[in-house]
């Protein structure tokens, strides 16, 4: 028989941490924790502020269990909560890459294969200070959109903002993250 089949539903561990049961919830961030550390992932690459994150979010819901509503699924309102948690984080913190120097030279290489390596990691460097510089409206939006690939309307359900917000808050992410590779492609 499979494996799966004997594990107890969401619904089942929501009601028995509501009736007291701490280890049902403990269960619960065990299905969930990777899904929830992959999406904190995308806002940070420091390991311990992933790891408050991550805290954060359960933290969050398992205070607020009992308003989950179950018109949805759990993993989609804990989702939306990490998400809360993650555009917090970029909020609180108007990151480093701001102050960080673009001068960075790279060394002639002759392997074409290391050259390549070499723009792909410089490529990312400049979406990483990019991503760091737009506001973090624009910086949950366009991670959920473009690498998360949620549809507007989940990003508008997890947000709580309209998918006519949604689509607008995408619009000017893009034409901000534009604006600010543009700019360092004069430096």
């Amino acid at each position: 028989m499979d494996g799966a089949a004997h594990e107890p539903s969401d619904e089942h561990l929501i009601k028995a941490t509501l009736g007291g049961d701490d280890g049902a919830f403990a269960l619960l961030v065990t299905r969930y924790k990777r899904r929830i550390f992959s999406l904190a992932a995308r806002f940070s690459r420091d390991n311990d502020e992933l790891e408050d994150i991550c805290q954060e979010a359960f933290i969050k819901a398992y205070e607020n269990l009992k308003s989950f509503r179950r018109d949805a699924p759990f993993e989609h309102w804990l989702t939306r909560i990490a998400v809360r948690a993650c555009h917090d984080a970029v909020r609180g913190k108007r990151h480093t890459y701001r102050h960080t120097s673009l001068d960075e030279q790279a060394l002639e290489v002759r392997d074409h294969a290391a050259e390549a390596r070499q723009e792909a990691r410089q490529a990312r460097e400049v979406l990483a200070r990019a991503m760091a510089m737009l506001k973090p409206d624009e910086r949950v939006v366009i991670t959920l959109l473009e690498l998360e690939e949620y549809t507007v309307n989940e990003i508008a359900e997890m947000t709580g903002w309209s998918t006519s917000n949604v689509k607008v808050r995408a619009h000017r992410a893009r034409q901000a993250l534009k604006r600010v590779v543009e700019k360092s492609d004069e430096r």
